[in-house]
């Protein structure tokens, strides 16, 4: 298991102008990103045992987190 967490810029690094430019300019991106951020943080303090949860809230973190990362990735994969 990491305990490193997977920041947007680092998991997209070929795409750091354009998610900069989106999450200023498009509302829905813009909340994607934020929802992203809230999931990643909250795996990453799961993680660290900042703040432990049981194996069924952590796979399901996980998963959104991941549902969400697919839907920014098919944004970004546009154009």
């Amino acid at each position: 298991m990491s305990h490193t967490p997977h920041e947007l810029a680092e998991e997209f690094p070929q795409h750091a102008d354009r998610i900069h430019l989106l999450k200023t300019t498009d509302n829905h991106f813009a909340r994607l990103m934020e929802s992203y951020h809230e999931v990643n943080r909250a795996v990453h303090r799961a993680e660290t045992g900042l703040e432990p949860v049981d194996d069924l809230t952590d796979q399901k973190m996980r998963k959104e987190r991941v549902a969400l990362k697919d839907q920014i990735a098919t944004i970004l994969a546009k154009e």
